[in-house]
């Protein structure tokens, strides 16, 4: 049995000046945008996009900027932070719209900005709709997949808590969750490895201070339960899986009917959520025995059956349009 791993990863990648830094979280998007825009103008280059390749940029930058972002905050804020704080706290406090780095985005917003987005972008430059949406949703998993792997390395939205495992891993920032009195033998036990830290203000502190201490870290890991690096769980099939599933269609079937990808992204996606939650601690209120991801989820299935209805449309079309 390995040692279980106390989870000392730094969310930011590069100080740079004055409390700015270039964090992991931000640096994973940049990374799935310029994965995403290199794999979309090779599909256009092979004929396999409605678009034109020199139009992939600015495809990308804009589904980032009013898909992505937009759609992803928006909804993470509607979604999780809206619950908790009510519209009182957002009033009290509105930058926290603009603090991504907390809490971040939520994938099913970002996922209807994209649809939002892609049929507005569809009408002004006369493509297929749906045409359109095959290509992007081909390469999206992959920006799951590196979104995934910031929210591991920030030690967020963990998974819950197990027995026994092998890879399991001990996230810090779960501490507040735990018992008064656990919380109180961990402060003073860092305290006495660390005098130091007599002096910090909150839990927070701490857990900052821990990344950088191997001893305290070991310290800090004594009072944190085993948990499911879920995360990655989620990172490998809604974002590797997936991807790989989607391109091998994409490419081994090119003359797929139109919508036909994105029903298989929208049915994929709900499925392989919906069995990744079963392992991630849940991060909002539960509706009835679902999490809220799950929840969110079941409703893609009528998206994905939509299209799925329109491809079979296209392909009789097609059909008879072959054999009149």
């Amino acid at each position: 049995m390995l040692a279980t791993y106390v989870h000392n990863l730094n969310p930011v990648a590069l100080p740079i000046y004055g409390g700015l830094a270039l964090r992991w979280y931000g640096l994973a998007y940049l990374m799935a945008f310029v994965a995403g825009f290199l794999l979309l103008r090779h599909l256009a280059k092979r004929g396999l996009w409605v678009l034109k390749p020199e139009q992939a940029g600015d495809f990308i930058a804009a589904s980032a900027l009013f898909g992505v972002f937009l759609g992803g905050r928006v909804g993470y804020i509607l979604f999780y932070q809206l619950p908790k704080v009510g519209w009182a706290g957002l009033v009290h406090d509105p930058l926290l719209v603009l603090r991504v780095w907390e809490g971040g985005m939520a994938s099913h917003g970002g996922i209807l900005g994209l649809v939002i987005f892609t049929w507005f972008y569809a009408k002004k430059h006369h493509v297929t709709w749906t045409g359109l949406g095959d290509g992007l949703c081909v390469v999206a998993p992959l920006g799951i997949f590196f979104g995934r792997t910031a929210n591991f390395i920030n030690g967020e939205l963990y998974g819950r808590v197990c027995e026994g495992l092998a890879w399991a891993v001990k996230f810090p920032l779960s501490l507040p969750e735990q018992p008064a009195e656990v919380q109180s033998a961990a402060w003073q036990a860092c305290t006495r490895a660390d005098p130091k830290l007599a002096e910090a203000e909150s839990l927070n502190a701490l857990i900052a201070s821990a990344r950088d201490n191997p001893q305290l870290s070991q310290t800090l890991g004594n009072f944190l339960p085993e948990r499911h690096p879920s995360q990655i769980y989620e990172g490998m099939l809604e974002g590797l899986l997936l991807f790989a599933i989607l391109w091998v269609v994409r490419t081994r079937f090119p003359k797929a009917p139109d919508g036909l990808l994105t029903g298989m992204f929208f049915a994929l996606y709900a499925a392989l959520r919906i069995f990744g939650e079963q392992f991630r601690e849940p991060d909002a209120a539960m509706v009835g025995r679902l999490t809220k991801g799950q929840f969110f989820s079941v409703f893609m299935f009528a998206f994905a059956a939509a299209f799925f209805l329109h491809a079979w449309r296209g392909w009789r079309c097609g059909r008879a349009a072959a054999n009149p």
